[in-house]
C-alpha cells in the first residue's frame, strides 16, 4: 500500500509546515458519538481526534488521559467515527504509543453502525494499512479516494501493535472534504412547503367566505 511523508497534497514536510487545513476533519466528528471497544478507559477514543499542531503533545498536556489504551494483554482496538455530514476522506493518519505499543496494523469500514470483533475479523475492509510506528505523526496512509465518498461514518480496526501488550494511540488525524449536512437542506425545503393544516384552513377559509360568512 502507498504510504507518504508529509502531506501528499503539498510539496513540503508537514514536519516542518502547518498543514492544519489539510487534517481538518476532526472539526466535523460528532465527538459525543464516537466509540470504542476495549478501550481501558471509557471515553478515552474521543481524545485522540484533535486540531494538528497537538498531534505530538504528551499524554495528559491538555487534560487528563489524552491517549487511547487498549486493556491489558488485549490489543485490539475498534472505533467507530461518525460524522456530522458526508465526508470525502483521502487520507489518515495515526500517531502511536512508544514501546511496541503503537498499531501495527489498520482496517477501515464505511458507513456502518453495527460492527464488533466478531463481524470485522469476516468482514472485507474497504481498504486496510501495514502501520509504521510514526512518532513524529508525518507518515500519512492515503486512501482511494474513490471508495470514500460520501462517507457518514468510518470505523478503524486496529487488530494488533508492534510488540507490546496493549495498544496506545494519541492521534488519529483525518484529511479529506466536508459536504454540508443533508438533513439541513431536507429541513429547508420542508420547512417551504405548505403544511397540510394550513391547507385544511384555507379551505375552510374559503368556504366560509362562498357561504356568505
Amino acid at each position: 500500500m502507498p504510504v507518504f511523508r508529509g502531506c501528499a497534497a503539498h510539496d513540503h514536510d508537514c514536519g516542518e509546515h502547518d498543514c492544519s487545513s489539510a487534517w481538518s476533519l476532526y472539526k466535523h466528528i460528532d465527538v459525543q458519538h464516537v466509540r470504542c471497544l476495549n478501550e481501558a478507559v471509557e471515553g478515552s477514543c474521543r481524545k485522540v481526534f484533535k486540531p494538528w499542531h497537538r498531534r505530538l503533545e504528551p499524554a495528559g498536556a491538555g487534560g487528563s488521559g489524552e491517549q487511547l489504551d487498549s486493556e491489558e494483554d488485549d490489543p485490539e482496538l475498534l472505533l467507530h467515527v461518525p460524522f456530522d455530514g458526508a465526508v470525502k476522506l483521502t487520507g489518515i493518519t495515526v500517531v502511536g504509543g512508544p514501546d511496541g505499543t503503537a498499531p501495527s496494523k489498520l482496517k477501515v469500514f464505511i458507513n456502518r453502525d453495527d460492527l464488533d470483533f466478531s463481524t470485522v475479523a469476516d468482514l472485507p475492509a474497504v481498504q486496510e494499512w501495514e502501520l509504521l510506528e510514526n512518532a513524529d505523526g508525518t507518515v500519512e496512509y492515503p486512501t482511494h479516494a474513490a471508495k470514500f465518498s460520501g462517507v457518514h461514518s468510518v470505523d478503524l480496526y486496529f487488530p494488533a501493535n508492534h510488540g507490546a501488550d496493549r495498544t496506545t494511540i494519541t492521534f488519529i488525524g483525518l484529511r479529506g472534504e466536508f459536504s454540508e449536512r443533508r438533513r439541513q437542506a431536507v429541513e429547508a425545503v420542508y420547512e417551504a412547503k405548505p403544511m397540510p393544516q394550513d391547507h385544511k384552513v384555507r379551505e375552510e377559509e374559503r368556504r366560509g367566505w362562498n357561504l356568505g360568512m
